[in-house]
């Protein structure tokens, strides 16, 4: 985080116009949330949200669709904002589309447990088990809801930012689902301290190959410059947009409210999405 973050002004001083559907157990219907599982995982705690915006109709024009991840469970900082780790918990993909003319999934990813296996609300749990969960999930949401393969955008905050190359562009059978990507504070390779296996930054640039010139539009609370930095460095050729977000907030809840930093994403997504 910048160090002149603390010096922003505070998320809660905008109020929120948009507030994200509580998730519901249930039948996908247009304008809810519900909790789904992949097939093949029907006898686990896996689950993922699936949102069908409102107007959505069975056999309807293929829509886009948001795939979104959230960040690290278990953080709170002093100014009040936290993350669960849970899909309950995800926001970008309400946020930028206010609710409508996309499909929404929040998709976990998955660990084994004593019992089976579950959502893990720390990093990345099995890479490639949470890998097959997402390629499963996006394929059986765009054959059932309509969702349209040839426009799915990945988005994420925190831990979820940094997935969207880790577990996006993980290899080269993952990194063909998507058309775009939406990194929301923190993003791979630039760090190399995180606890996990490839976090260096000859593993992120593996990654990072593998993108291949799409659209990925970053955004950072207080600036962008040590991503600026990082891709700058990697002598790759992308197609970058870079936004700081003027307020302290470690949050995604900034999609939440109107303001011109949302209204530029959402003007950058429908250029990405013709």
């Amino acid at each position: 985080m910048p160090a002149q973050t603390s010096t922003l002004p505070d998320l809660s001083t905008v109020a929120a116009d948009l507030s994200v559907p509580e998730i519901t157990e249930g039948p996908p219907a247009a304008g809810k949330r519900v909790y789904a599982t992949a097939s093949g995982w029907e006898n686990t705690r896996v689950r993922h949200s699936l949102y069908l915006p409102v107007g959505w109709q069975p056999g309807g024009a293929p829509l886009p669709v948001l795939v979104e991840y959230a960040g690290n469970g278990g953080y709170r900082n002093a100014f009040g904002d936290a993350c669960d780790g849970g899909v309950e918990g995800c926001r970008l993909g309400y946020g930028i589309s206010g609710g409508r003319g996309f499909l929404w999934l929040c998709l976990p990813y998955v660990e084994p447990h004593e019992d089976g296996k579950r959502n893990a609300v720390k990093w990345w749990g099995d890479v490639q088990e949470s890998k097959r969960y997402c390629l499963a999930a996006v394929r059986e949401t765009c054959a059932r809801y309509g969702g349209d393969p040839a426009r799915v955008v990945l988005c994420g905050f925190s831990r979820g930012s940094i997935g969207c190359n880790y577990l996006g562009l993980h290899d080269d059978e993952i990194a063909a689902l998507w058309r775009a990507f939406i990194c929301h504070s923190h993003y791979d390779g630039v760090s190399e301290r995180w606890p996990y296996a490839g976090a260096d930054r000859a593993s992120a640039l593996q990654r990072l190959a593998r993108l291949r010139g799409r659209p990925q539009f970053i955004s950072h609370e207080g600036g962008t410059g040590a991503i600026e930095a990082w891709l700058n460095s990697t002598g790759i050729e992308g197609a970058w947009t870079f936004m700081p977000i003027p307020f302290r907030n470690h949050s995604d809840a900034w999609v939440l409210r109107d303001l011109p930093e949302r209204a530029r994403l959402r003007e950058w997504l429908a250029r990405a999405l013709e």
